[in-house]
């Protein structure tokens, strides 16, 4: 693979993850948007940042499976919470089972090409 035919393909492979990876992140975890940047990019080759991460997060707003509150700080301005809402928990369900049936089939494969 050439130096930019990879960089693409990963480049292409976070665009595709990252409603999954958002969605994941905010299932257990009432979050703000900064703490949801820094949580993603701790994952190894996601690589994100509030301009990526906020243009998301609305469009997840308005198709309902994320839910904002703004709230008081102690340390700064106030700042908005997301989590998921019963029909972003109900998406996450079904993006996590595609997931698992395209792995097994990813390994499927690779173990056939062994």
């Amino acid at each position: 693979m050439s130096d930019e035919f990879q960089l693409n393909w990963a480049t292409q492979l976070r665009k595709g993850v990252l409603e999954f990876a958002i969605l994941s992140a905010l299932a257990g975890n009432r979050l703000y948007g900064y703490e949801l940047v820094r949580k993603l990019g701790e994952i190894d080759s996601l690589v994100v940042s509030e301009g990526t991460i906020y243009p998301i997060l609305n469009r997840l707003k308005r198709e309902t499976y994320v839910e904002s509150t703004i709230e008081e700080s102690s340390e700064g301005p106030a700042r908005k919470y997301y989590q998921l809402t019963a029909r972003g928990r109900a998406q996450l369900q079904r993006m996590n089972e595609h997931w698992k049936r395209l792995q097994l089939g990813l390994d499927t494969l690779q173990k056939g090409s062994r």
